[in-house]
């Protein structure tokens, strides 16, 4: 009776176990990406373990505002949620640049899914773009490599705004890492 009960419980751990390493049958081994063609919208991307940060660097030709609203060096609540944790958080002022801001549409370089109304990336980050701004529709390559496989991406535009963006300093509500060099925040984002 003993030896019925021990092969049985083996057989059962087995069969769980089993079953917990099958736990999806669509993904491919090593493939992290999401099954199937859906489009991600970019405010409701996981942005886990990535990296918001960046070295601070400013696109050739992007000018200083000259009486921007947020001065460098002052602090503003962010209103928006580009990325979970932002929303409510206190922005300290990096820069403010006087520029036309693009809400994009792009499949990363990557690979992965296609990303929905990514917000933002500025005139100066897109290669040989002509006159400022782009139309809704109009399509073509970015520098900007706010997030992996964003670089070299070719674009969609779905808005444009000529305004002022900001880079900021801040931590995420979540209380994970703080971000620093944040490209772009536009001034409609922030409040005092």
């Amino acid at each position: 009776m003993k030896k019925q009960l021990t092969v049985g419980m083996i057989a059962l751990l087995a069969m769980v176990f089993l079953a917990a390493c099958n736990n999806d049958n669509d993904a491919s081994p090593g493939n992290d990406e999401p099954n199937g063609n859906e489009e991600m919208n970019h405010e409701e991307m996981d942005h886990e373990g990535m990296d918001h940060s960046s070295d601070g660097e400013i696109p050739e030709g992007l000018e200083d505002a000259d009486e921007p609203t947020y001065a460098v060096g002052s602090t503003a609540t962010i209103k928006t949620g580009h990325m979970e944790g932002m929303e409510g958080a206190e922005a300290k002022i990096v820069g403010a640049y006087n520029t036309t801001a693009y809400a994009v549409n792009y499949t990363p370089t990557s690979g992965g899914e296609p990303v929905k109304n990514h917000k933002w990336i500025i005139h100066e980050e897109l290669e040989e773009p002509g006159n400022a701004p782009l139309q809704e529709g109009d399509t073509t390559v970015t520098t900007a490599d706010h997030m992996e496989g964003m670089k070299g991406a070719e674009v969609e535009i779905v808005s444009s705004e000529d305004t002022t963006v900001y880079m900021i300093d801040y931590t995420p509500t979540t209380g994970t890492e703080k971000v620093t060099n944040h490209k772009w925040v536009t001034e409609a984002e922030l409040e005092r």
